[in-house]
């Protein structure tokens, strides 16, 4: 799925260093706490659920002569959109559900997380030049008209290009990769051809324009800041934007009399920000009709009447974030010798066997198991060894008391609560220069999955010798006040699968670098941990447009990010869906683009 710029920009201060996250010159993922989930992805050309396992989906599919035409669906998100444009620092994952729902997008993902192009918007879309600059050629569906009435058409995308390319400061973008690689867009041959010309080469061209906003809110500043947050003046999906209702909490659309392509088969979908705690008894209730919930809860939700719980490998993935920018973490032998204490098999058998999904630990950071070309390469980095691990420790002079080197580091230590903070300390601790080592773990509160692989986590690091402080953050402060900010040692967090990772994963791994004022320009790289190598081998394969050189060059990436030892995948999260079992064509579908027209009700 091609996943909306979320995310926001905090400014804070860490240890008297300024350190800006500011990065509205950049492509923005939204980094989510294990707790939270990714966006709901629905379709009605699925795979079948025997097979969810290994293709990554399990969809209540129905086609569309079993649908029933009209019907509201009630759709439990986690809050209310603050804003209906996707471009704005601010959207979250309710932005992208309008946005899909209403708007045009010239490239989808299959179940593969694969870019195609859309027929209801482009009969063809593809590099028709790469000298002396490369050009992309948009054939448009001649059909394809906003709700106002106009075609669809280059006036469309150059007010994009321009709202979006970085050079009007007056524009509140979050995000411009590719769009200031653009160095026109004009008409072509007719009204139904727009020709794009790059200055650079820029292999993840299918990412632009999707989703396509009309000129009437890319056209003017105030129209893209303000008129595109509570409205949308035109739409060109299967449904449009009937009220947003702040007080009720709800956004609701309404099937789209406008659409040419195949009729929405639901009369309304009415968005509601519900607490993920309150979804089992809402749809106990009958108050929902689709909801994603945590695995905790599965249990208690398999028993209600009248609904049903699909599951399968999220389009995200759970990580360890090891901050390398400051304290003992800053020597890469100690980030390496945290992460050879990690059993991340364990981990990954602890959270996902239950729910019968796929148990093994994530070995990539930039493509997931469900897609093509994942490869594992943490060997670059090595598997568990506490041995390794203990030397490493003491090569870089964190020593076991003297005289106990032939004992074992630790048992399962000691655990001590007060208050939010849980100490898990080891029988004996190594120490450099009279200092045992401690670092603090800091996690989103009121998450038992959280609890769980942290606590394994704290409890394997017990066993080398170090001692971990664990605290749990509110969740409104998690990001902003620890993350972002770089208050941290060690943290639990989440990031999207991405089609694009050479645009999408470069703010994530870049190397920080220093600004004019001091402070340190880290991008979304919150573990500040980045080298030159990963820099330039992300930007070559931003360049390449051979599919095949640019996911070799993706694959020397990954390696030297897993070298690193800044950001440890731990696995593929789980996706829980719980809808009521006259829903169609909903559920837990990974990568695949939503088809907002066969959602509905059985017949």
């Amino acid at each position: 799925m091609n996943r909306s710029p979320l995310s926001s920009t905090p400014t804070s201060t860490t240890g008297g260093l300024a350190v800006s996250t500011r990065r509205t010159r950049r492509t923005l993922r939204i980094a989510v706490a294990l707790t939270a989930g990714a966006v709901l992805t629905l379709t009605a050309c699925s795979a079948d659920n025997k097979a969810a396992g290994t293709a990554g989906t399990d969809v209540a599919t129905v086609a569309r002569a079993g649908v029933r035409d009209g019907g509201s669906l009630r759709w439990a998100v986690d809050e209310m959109p603050p804003t209906l444009n996707a471009y704005q620092a601010d959207a979250d994952a309710g932005t992208a559900t309008v946005a899909g729902a209403t708007l045009p997008a010239m490239f989808t993902l299959d179940g593969h997380g694969t870019p195609e192009a859309d027929a209801d918007y482009v009969s063809k879309a593809e590099v028709t030049a790469q000298e002396p600059r490369q050009v992309v050629t948009y054939q448009l569906n001649p059909e394809a008209k906003w709700s106002d009435g106009k075609a669809l058409g280059a006036a469309d995308f150059v007010a994009q290009w321009k709202a979006l390319s970085g050079k009007d400061s007056a524009y509140w973008t979050a995000r411009n990769a590719g769009y200031d690689r653009i160095a026109d867009v004009k008409q072509g041959a007719d009204a139904h051809e727009v020709k794009v010309t790059f200055t650079t080469p820029y292999a993840d061209w299918r990412s632009l324009f999707s989703p396509l906003y009309p000129a009437s809110v890319t056209g003017t500043a105030d129209a893209f800041n303000d008129g595109a947050r509570t409205t949308l003046p035109a739409v060109a999906g299967p449904f449009t934007v009937k009220a947003v209702d702040a007080e009720a909490k709800t956004v609701t659309l309404v099937r789209n009399t406008s659409w040419w392509g195949e009729r929405a088969k639901l009369d309304q979908i009415v968005l509601t920000a519900v607490p993920r705690d309150e979804r089992p008894a809402k749809l106990a209730a009958g108050q929902l009709d689709l909801a994603e919930v945590d695995p905790g809860v599965l249990a208690a939700v398999t028993k209600t009447a009248g609904v049903a719980v699909r599951k399968a490998p999220d389009a995200a993935y759970a990580q360890l974030a090891i901050n390398g920018s400051s304290g003992p973490l800053t020597d890469e032998r100690v980030r390496h010798a945290v992460a050879r204490a990690i059993d991340r098999k364990q981990i990954a058998t602890a959270v996902l066997k239950p729910l019968g999904l796929p148990d093994k630990p994530l070995g990539n950071h930039l493509v997931l198991p469900s897609q093509n070309g994942y490869a594992d390469h943490s060997s670059a980095l090595g598997g568990a060894d506490p041995k390794q691990a203990q030397a490493l420790l003491a090569d870089a002079g964190w020593q076991l008391p003297a005289g106990k080197t032939g004992e074992k580091a630790a048992g399962p230590g000691r655990t001590a609560a007060s208050g939010a903070l849980t100490i898990v300390e080891p029988s004996r601790a190594v120490t450099k220069k009279g200092k045992e080592l401690t670092l603090r773990f800091v996690l989103p509160a009121g998450s038992p999955t959280l609890d769980g692989v942290g606590g394994r986590i704290a409890r394997m690091l017990s066993a080398i010798g170090v001692r971990t402080e664990i605290s749990k953050v509110a969740d409104n402060s998690y990001f902003q006040d620890h993350i972002a900010s770089g208050d941290f040692d060690l943290a639990l967090y989440s990031w999207p699968g991405t089609a694009y990772p050479a645009t999408d994963d470069t703010p994530i791994f870049a190397k920080p670098v220093p600004a004019p004022d001091g402070s340190l320009t880290v991008a979304q790289n919150y573990t500040r941990v980045g080298t030159d190598q990963i820099d330039q081998l992300l930007g070559r394969a931003g360049t390449e447009l051979n599919t095949s050189a640019a996911r070799d060059l993706t694959n020397q990436a990954d390696s030297r990010i897993w070298a690193a030892a800044g950001s440890i995948p731990l696995y593929q999260r789980p996706q829980v869906v719980a809808l009521r079992t006259s829903v169609a064509n909903a559920g837990a579908f990974g990568f695949q683009t939503p088809a907002y027209q066969d959602l509905g009700f059985r017949k």
